[in-house]
């Protein structure tokens, strides 16, 4: 593993847009690798992004995807990273060099999107999430399969490991997230966030879902991020939510919102230095991060961005967000004041 960067301490109040840099296609997915130094991106093609900081230089990865790239993760020693698409596959790369080819690529869900994909916190395990309802965990070294997670009965949306890398959890469509063993593959618990869900009988249509999750740094909190009063949900009439539940007690402590926001959901969700909980939202009222503590349901702070967002991360500086856009524009932004 890489020598961990501590983060410094963010100041939400004081973020701004640094500098964006273009792609060709609507952005859908956005990641720092382990150094901070570069950035990955998947778009409305099947193209991998790679800009370089701070100047933003692009190196494209092709031949890996067929289709949309939803999500990314690293190796342990941040050399290596993969990514998973619409088609069903998960694709090694290597993060460096000039002209970068597939390393191998698996059919991770058969035909189906693959909609999440996660490192454990020592990197010697690689889980993923999609469309035919399993999670799967992997060797990240040669790419087969560990363990199979059955029990979501709906599409797998999110995963993510705890920080003590011995559980896992997995959110879907339904607004169910469940806890697994990572040694043995069974089920420890499962948490209700089904505010999370809705189903539309006018349009028949399954909404909503746990769309993001995390979980503080000190075990303490899961997040689980989404949308709910899906009043339109084909209109985009629909409110950003988390569903915060307390790991020690294993309740649902409250439920954090965003008042005056009437089309947005929550795409993806850290935890910050400090404490507190930032959340990406795009939709149609734009683009935005949200800062909330975990005692109080209401935002203390929100940041407009420039376009419709649709993820985000952090670098390991604890204060450098990037976001993908709908506007085919990475952004980057600093939780700090501006230089004098």
């Amino acid at each position: 593993m890489l020598n961990p960067v501590v983060p410094e301490t963010p100041d939400p109040k004081s973020a701004h847009v640094v500098t964006n840099w273009g792609h060709d296609r609507p952005l859908i997915s956005c990641r720092f690798d382990p150094s901070g130094q570069l950035v990955f991106s998947g778009a409305e093609d099947a193209i991998v992004g790679r800009f370089k900081m701070p100047d933003g230089a692009r190196t494209l990865y092709t031949g890996g995807h067929s289709t949309w790239v939803n999500t990314f993760a690293f190796s342990g020693d941040g050399k290596t990273v993969i990514s998973g698409s619409c088609d069903g596959k998960l694709t090694w790369w290597p993060v460096e060099g000039d002209a970068p080819a597939p390393i191998r690529t698996v059919a991770a869900h058969g035909t189906q999107w693959v909609r999440s994909v996660v490192t454990s916190p020592d990197g010697s395990l690689l889980a993923s999430g999609g469309n035919d309802r399993v999670v799967r965990i992997w060797n990240p070294a040669d790419g087969t399969v560990v363990k199979e997670l059955n029990g979501h009965e709906k599409h797998v949306y999110s995963v993510l490991f705890h920080p003590n890398g011995t559980t896992l959890f997995s959110g879907d469509l339904a607004g169910n997230v469940r806890q697994w063993d990572v040694a043995t593959g069974m089920e420890i618990k499962k948490f209700d966030a089904t505010p999370l869900y809705s189903f539309n009988g006018g349009q028949q249509v399954d909404f909503g879902g746990v769309r993001a999750l995390a979980v503080s740094a000190d075990g303490k909190w899961l997040a689980a991020g989404g949308l709910h009063k899906a009043t339109n949900p084909l209109g985009a009439v629909h409110e950003p939510l988390i569903i915060l539940v307390n790991l020690e007690t294993g309740a649902v402590e409250r439920q954090l919102i965003a008042e005056g926001i009437t089309g947005g959901v929550i795409w993806r969700l850290k935890w910050l230095a400090d404490g507190s909980l930032m959340g990406v939202s795009g939709g149609s009222s734009g683009g935005w991060l949200f800062f909330w503590k975990p005692e109080a349901e209401k935002d203390f702070h929100r940041f407009q961005l420039p376009n419709i967002a649709r993820d985000m991360d952090v670098a390991p500086d604890g204060i450098t967000v990037v976001t993908a856009h709908h506007d085919r524009n990475l952004r980057i932004t600093r939780l700090a004041p501006k230089a004098a």
